[in-house]
Parts: structure tokens; C-alpha cells; sequence
């Protein structure tokens, strides 16, 4: 039997660019790997566009097409969770559907595939992003890479699982997932390949700044224990700094007989152990918040509607 490969493909207000890339899948598939199946799976993740109808087109014109959609918008973690689910390949790829990961950039990824990797991620060496963006992005992932030293610098959203990765990944549970260190986190046989991602020229994006920074937050908690060993830290420095504080105080009220007044550096010393017990706090909260959601055990997705012959 011919081996199969599956396309992971989550939606967010797409419209007009869904056609397109699964034309462009076909084509090049049939052409550069006829040797192999395909299936090509869209998610639609609560898009208030016209991508379910779209999508529901293009499923009508493609044999290789499946399209599921969920009942809201639930995020593009829960999207590639569902598509590794439903996936049935042997190797499974998840690709953007704004159409700036190149499909071509695809067929090499299942060519290193075919040759024995298990996981191939294709990472960006350059991106056509506003130079706002593009500063944050080297920001998050610079604080990444110092928790998980594989992770490229650029980051990454384009990547082939074999399916005994895709099995392992399919046995995590935690609701706040983080893609790629799931990923990475796998091992299996690795494999890099750079590409430079494309302009965007159908639609605008929906990952704007707001939901960066929350992602960067549920990220960085998620692959390090650094914030809570700093508030450790500054505790044991706040405390050492106190006592040696008191010393001088109690130095000069019995030995100098100049009793400290003024109430200005009391004021000060209150507000800086007052201000850092907060932001102890807060940082806490970011975890204890975690910890509770996990406890609630919802689900990643709702799915309304699947539309394919083979989904199950």
C-alpha cells in the first residue's frame, strides 16, 4: 500500500486563500510524489468569514479534501491538536492556510521524511513581517531558546511528524499546550530546514500583538521555572538586605545615639517590599490559574460539524 500523507491545516478567517492552497497541494503532490496518498484536513476554528463555505467548495471539488468545523473559535493549538487527531498519515505536516509556508517547501519535508526523519521542522531565516514584529518575535524566541536549546531562533510553525511522533504527541493531556516544545520536546530522529516565509497578500492576520504577548506568557510558564526561582531569589536578597538594615539601625539608636529619623527611606524600603510582594504574587497567580484550568479538564475543542469520508 501507498503511504499516506496528511495536511494539518487550521482556519481563522481565511477566505480566499483556502482554494488556493489546497489546488496548489494537489498539484504539486500528483506531481513531485505521485507515489504517495494524501489527504488534506482543514479545521475551521470559529471563522465569522465566508471560510466555511469556502471550505465546504473546495471539499466538494477535491476528493483529497476533509474540513471540520468547530463550534467557536477555540485557538490554533486546539486546530493542530484536532488535526493530529483526526489525521490518519503516516507522516502528517501542519502548514498555514494565509499561504506563506510554501507548499513546495512541503514536498522537501516529506522527501527528508521518505529518507528516515521522523520529524522535520522547517524554520524561518526571514520573515516579511513590520519591524515591530519582527523585533518581538526575536525577543520570545531568544528567551525560549535559553529553556529549550533546540528551538531556532526564528521559531517555527511548519513541521512533518512521522506517525510514531504524532502517536507520542497524542498522548499529552495538558490543556495550555505550546506547539512547539511539544514537539521538540518528543526527540525522535530531527531534522531543520530553513525557508523564508512568504508575503501575506490575501487577508490580514489575526495574531496581533495582544495575542503574542498572551502566548509568550502561556509559553515562557510553560517551559520554565525561571520566574519562580527569581522571586526566590529576590526573597532571599530582600530578606539579607533587611537584616543587615536592621543592624544599622540598631548600630546607631545604641551605639551613636542618633535614633534613625525621617520617614521618607521607611516609605521607600515599604514600597519596594510591598511593590515586589505583588508582582511575587501575580507571578504565583499565572501558575496557580494553570494548575486550576488543568484541574477543570475541559476539552481542547468543541467540533460542530466534519464533512470527509474518512474522518472518524
Amino acid at each position: 500500500m501507498s503511504k499516506l500523507v496528511s495536511f494539518i491545516i487550521p482556519v481563522y478567517h481565511n477566505e480566499g486563500t483556502l482554494t488556493i492552497i489546497s489546488s496548489q497541494i494537489t498539484n504539486l503532490m500528483t506531481k513531485e510524489l505521485p507515489q504517495l496518498d494524501f489527504e488534506i484536513i482543514f479545521i475551521n476554528d470559529g471563522s465569522t468569514d465566508g471560510s466555511w463555505d469556502e471550505l465546504k467548495s473546495v471539499h466538494a471539488n477535491n476528493e483529497h479534501v476533509k474540513i471540520i468545523s468547530f463550534s467557536r473559535n477555540f485557538g490554533q493549538i486546539p486546530g493542530i491538536i484536532c488535526g493530529w487527531k483526526e489525521a490518519k498519515g503516516d507522516a502528517v505536516i501542519n502548514m498555514s492556510a494565509d499561504l506563506q509556508d510554501p507548499v513546495e517547501q512541503a514536498i522537501e519535508m516529506i522527501k527528508n521524511w521518505l529518507a528516515g526523519d521522523e520529524i522535520v521542522i522547517s524554520y524561518r531565516i526571514a520573515r516579511n513581517d513590520s519591524f515591530f514584529t519582527n523585533l518581538t518575535s526575536k525577543i520570545f524566541y531568544a528567551l525560549m531558546k535559553n529553556n529549550v536549546p533546540k528551538m531556532p531562533l526564528g521559531g517555527f510553525d511548519f513541521a512533518l511528524l512521522d506517525r510514531k511522533a504524532v502517536n507520542a504527541v497524542n498522548q499529552l493531556n495538558e490543556r495550555n499546550r505550546v506547539y512547539q516544545y511539544d514537539v521538540l520536546w518528543l526527540g525522535f530522529k530531527l531534522k531543520f530546514l530553513p525557508y523564508e516565509r512568504l508575503v501575506r497578500e490575501i487577508g490580514k492576520s489575526q495574531w496581533g500583538f495582544k495575542k503574542r504577548f498572551n502566548y509568550f506568557i502561556l509559553s515562557y510558564l510553560y517551559v520554565s521555572y525561571f520566574p519562580i526561582r527569581l522571586m526566590s531569589g529576590i526573597g532571599l536578597i530582600t530578606s539579607f538586605t533587611g537584616f543587615l538594615y536592621a543592624i544599622i539601625v540598631f548600630f546607631n539608636y545604641f551605639v551613636n545615639k542618633a535614633p534613625f529619623n525621617g520617614w521618607t527611606p521607611l516609605m521607600i524600603v515599604l514600597l519596594i517590599i510591598g511593590g515586589g510582594t505583588m508582582l511575587m504574587l501575580g507571578i504565583i497567580g499565572e501558575y496557580i490559574w494553570r494548575i486550576y484550568d488543568e484541574l477543570k479538564n475541559k476539552p481542547h475543542y468543541i467540533i460542530d460539524e466534519k464533512i470527509g469520508n474518512n474522518l472518524h
